[in-house]
């Protein structure tokens, strides 16, 4: 987005710039593809260990996993 506003030439002031990243955020957001699994992105990040796509709870199968 950043090499666009050269080329474009319209964003002199702060508020056209950022309808110019919001427009092109809103365009690139169609081709976006949603997560499988999103719902387990809090378990993920509070580093509980996955195997086979299913939570690993014993000691011996996160030394594994």
């Amino acid at each position: 987005m950043r090499l666009r506003t050269e080329k474009t030439k319209g964003c002199l002031s702060r508020e056209t710039g950022l309808a110019m990243v919001f427009k092109l955020a809103r365009s690139a957001e169609t081709s976006w593809r949603r997560l499988n699994g999103a719902t387990r992105l809090g378990q993920l990040i509070a580093g509980v260990r996955f195997r086979d796509g299913e939570a690993v709870t014993n000691p011996e199968e996160q030394a594994a996993a």
